[in-house]
């Protein structure tokens, strides 16, 4: 028994489908056709359309990103006209350090976190990932790579575990095979890796797509630290079903506006501090605090709590900055008003 044909064409290997197609009506009435984002580079993109890959010219006032979902106006230089809402996307503080977030990854629904075996667990590197990852919408699972250059795992099975409540951590190894299936069980829909260079992310995807389409490269002994072989992320199909975007290593991983992430992240501070004599309770030096009490009795690591106090600063100190922003804005918008509102009055008084 055959199945039917896609009527979205090549686009369907992409995530297009029936609730897409409806809210892209509008779209398609003025003449667009939907694409989605492949690759972004220097105010062009490359996009999957249902015909087949297009180069495309990025449309003024838009700043599409790996994984997006697109109008496009078709013709001798395709344009993107229009960016579709984002469902899910995975957004950290920019480089710059300013109020403004970088999106990395947009229309996301796995998040896997890649972590070396072979070099020694940082947990604090991997709670902010996971924050950055619960905070974009998706779904994180952690994939503890390079599990065949490794003679036991379980210490760091077990610390990644402990890092990582309520998310599925996996041991693999892209030589052997290792930890594979149960891996790819775990993905949907759209798939992105993230970590530092040097984790893996482009070998462990390689063996997901069954062909070597994603550059690697060797990693420095000295520090088994790995050079940036990825260089721009890309949208690539799965042979199962769903696609993977790869992207480059991460060097540093603010967060921007993760609250929520946190929250799933350390699921236990909100869980103790609800037995706190005080509702405010800042967990420091306050009498009778629990998150304090659970430190002292051993329920609670004491780099577990030192882990959340870093990454709550840094996420308020990114809020701040971007209500900085905001009002700055506004302040803006109001003197330009009444800029033009004086201009109007001293036009009209002439006329006079």
């Amino acid at each position: 028994m055959h199945s039917s044909p896609s009527p979205y064409g090549g686009l369907s290997a992409y995530g297009w489908d029936d609730s897409l197609e409806l809210s892209f009506a509008a779209h398609r009435a003025a003449g667009h056709e939907p694409v989605r984002v492949i690759a972004v580079d220097r105010g062009r993109c490359d996009v999957a359309a249902a015909a087949g890959p297009l180069r495309a010219v990025t449309g003024r006032g838009l700043d599409p990103c790996t994984g997006d979902w697109a109008a496009l106006t078709p013709g001798a230089e395709p344009r993107l006209a229009a960016l579709l809402p984002r469902r899910t996307a995975i957004v950290r503080a920019s480089a710059a350090r300013d109020s403004h977030g970088q999106v990395l990854a947009a229309n996301v629904d796995t998040v896997v976190v890649a972590v070396s075996l072979t070099t020694a667990l940082d947990a604090g590197r991997l709670e902010r990932l996971l924050a950055l990852a619960w905070e974009s919408g998706a779904r994180p699972v952690v994939a503890l790579t390079k599990a065949d250059g490794t003679e036991d795992v379980s210490d760091v099975l077990a610390g990644a575990a402990a890092a990582a409540p309520g998310v599925d951590v996996v041991a693999t190894s892209a030589v052997s095979g290792e930890g594979l299936p149960e891996l790819t069980a775990l993905l949907t829909g759209t798939v992105v890796l993230l970590g530092p260079s040097g984790a893996g992310k482009s070998t462990l995807g390689n063996a997901l797509l069954g062909a070597d389409r994603l550059a690697t490269g060797a990693v420095r002994e000295r520090d088994d630290k790995g050079r940036h072989t990825t260089v721009r992320r890309e949208l690539v199909p799965l042979p199962g079903g769903g696609v993977l975007i790869d992207t480059p290593g991460l060097r540093g991983v603010g967060l921007h506006d993760a609250a929520e992430g946190l929250d799933q992240v350390f699921p236990e501070m909100e869980r103790l501090a609800a037995d706190c004599r005080f509702a405010d309770c800042a967990h420091e030096t306050e009498p009778d605090c629990a998150v304090l009490a659970a430190v002292e009795s051993g329920e609670l690591p004491p780099r577990r709590l030192a882990s959340y106090r870093k990454l709550l600063r840094e996420n308020a100190w990114a809020a701040a900055r971007t209500d900085a922003r905001l009002a700055a804005e506004q302040a803006d918008r109001w003197k330009t008003l009444k800029r033009h509102q004086r201009a109007m009055y001293r036009f009209r008084d002439r006329q006079r």
